[in-house]
């Protein structure tokens, strides 16, 4: 069974979004750990049927070298992002894991990527699933 990390923080509302799609195309036949940068954004993910999930920085870098593949919002690369809540070594755990990660372009930093067209965020979260897990797990088919 496939490891897959979902981190967030601040209220957890994007990565919350991601499980209950994870959950509606892949059921159970992944496993799913929620990480927050903070208890809130934790607990909004358990919500959304994650099967485990902790809080802060030392469970996100105990736990992303773990992971098959890494999802969250393109801060979670970023050192201070999310009001702070991203941390050096957070930035770095999720940045050199050997996870596959796939990271939403959705960010509150002065941060533009350019070539990507803005898209709401279920439109996003469809394409990751569709576009890069489908590939990534074989024994789902679309």
């Amino acid at each position: 069974m496939k490891h897959i990390c979902v981190i967030d923080g601040q209220g957890g509302g994007i990565g919350s979004a991601i499980i209950r799609k994870l959950k509606e195309f892949f059921e159970e036949t992944v496993d799913i750990t929620a990480l927050g940068t903070n208890a809130i954004a934790t607990a909004q993910m358990l919500k959304s049927r994650a099967n485990r999930g902790a809080s802060g920085e030392n469970a996100i870098v105990q736990t992303a070298p773990k992971a098959d593949v890494i999802i969250g919002p393109i801060g979670i690369i970023m050192v201070h992002a999310m009001m702070g809540e991203v941390s050096p070594r957070i930035a770095e755990a999720v940045a050199v894991s050997p996870a596959r990660k796939l990271l939403v372009p959705l960010s509150q930093e002065n941060i533009e990527i350019v070539g990507i067209s803005p898209a709401p965020l279920p439109h996003l979260i469809e394409a990751l699933i569709h576009e890069n897990l489908n590939h990534f797990f074989s024994e789902k088919e679309v």
